[in-house]
């Protein structure tokens, strides 16, 4: 596949993505509709799509226990790196911790599943689920504790880590894929014939969740380009405050200092998982070419749109995280393609 090729498909998500940007900073959709969108991707549609991919995926590509040990190690070292990187720029531990956030978790659930869908096709959805299982459950969750270290009311790790984790499993998604690797599963133990009456007497709510999963990816992408206009709007109503004297800026909030967290992700992300796997197979451990590929592809995905919604709940500097994933999600175009290009 040519870059062309691969521009063809990957230039309508992206696109969607500026219209939502575009439609948002020139006031088309107002701002407080943006909440609503997020509202109807992340508890209705967006669990639809996951649940159905989950249903037809075969249990054994959504559980390979060697690729999601080498995607965990991999997003440890990148959140360390992170860490490290922002506490020496004299980061405090929440803008640090989601930083690292930012750095090391992917857009896979709004972008990353729909996308790597349409280029591989069906099967790549199994191996992007397993990634947004890790990501949503551990490393957001030891992120989220991370972040709390600083805080002065002396919060322990474990009862942050203990808030983050009952935070997550408030999230519908986990749940939703867990409802489609039940169904995945029960292929295994439910004789063929009961599957079937099942699915004929299930044909109107299977209807139902189609039409919502069908709009999960221009939602989702349409939302996050709004999004990240909200952040961006927010940003210049703070740059005028301060001109006239009402606000005190934040010391992190320039590009420049986003700039490295987001080729770290982009690049540094996917790298790594790729020597990971490389390591692995030379090690004797069996990891097929099309999961190996399909993950360093999510590696190399632009920012999760949904950090920046957490670094607000919990006292980071959002405009350095709205920066980062800006500027993620406009360097993909480019970045991402390539890689795609390569690899096909």
């Amino acid at each position: 596949m040519t870059m062309k090729e691969v521009f063809f498909v990957t230039f309508p998500f992206f696109a969607l993505v500026l219209a939502g940007f575009w439609a948002t900073y020139r006031s088309i959709l107002p701002l407080t509709a943006i909440t609503g969108m997020n509202a109807y991707v992340l508890y209705f549609a967006l669990p639809c799509l996951l649940f159905r991919f989950g249903a037809s995926t075969p249990i054994a590509s959504l559980l390979d226990p060697i690729t999601m040990v080498i995607y965990i190690l991999v997003g440890a070292i990148m959140v360390g790196l992170s860490v490290k990187l922002a506490l020496q720029q004299k980061n405090n531990w929440a803008d640090a911790s989601l930083g690292a956030l930012v750095a090391a978790f992917p857009n896979s659930g709004f972008m990353g599943v729909p996308l790597l869908v349409a280029l591989f096709g069906a099967a790549a959805a199994g191996p992007v689920i397993q990634t947004i299982m890790i990501d949503m459950i551990l490393t957001s969750s030891v992120c989220i504790a991370l972040s709390q270290l600083g805080n002065t009311q002396h919060q322990s790790l474990q009862n942050s880590l203990m808030k983050a984790i009952q935070g997550v499993f408030s999230n519908p998604m986990p749940w939703s894929i867990g409802a489609g690797m039940l169904v995945s599963a029960s292929r295994v133990w439910i004789p063929e014939a009961n599957q079937q009456m099942a699915l004929e007497q299930l044909q109107p709510l299977a209807k139902t969740i189609g039409l919502l999963a069908d709009s999960a990816s221009p939602v989702a992408l349409f939302t996050i380009g709004a999004v990240l206009a909200r952040a961006q709007l927010q940003q210049n109503q703070i740059k005028q405050e301060i001109q006239f004297g009402h606000a005190v800026t934040s010391t992190h909030s320039a590009w420049s200092v986003a700039i490295p967290v987001a080729l770290l992700k982009l690049f540094l992300h996917p790298a790594l998982l790729l020597i990971g796997l490389f390591i692995a197979k030379q090690m004797g451990f069996v990891i097929s070419d099309f999961n190996a590929t399909v993950l360093v592809c999510v590696a190399a995905l632009p920012s999760a749109s949904n950090v920046s919604l957490l670094a607000e709940r919990f006292g980071a500097d959002n405009g350095r995280i709205a920066r980062i994933i800006m500027l993620s999600t406009a360097i993909a175009f480019i970045s991402f393609s390539a890689l795609v290009a390569f690899y096909k």
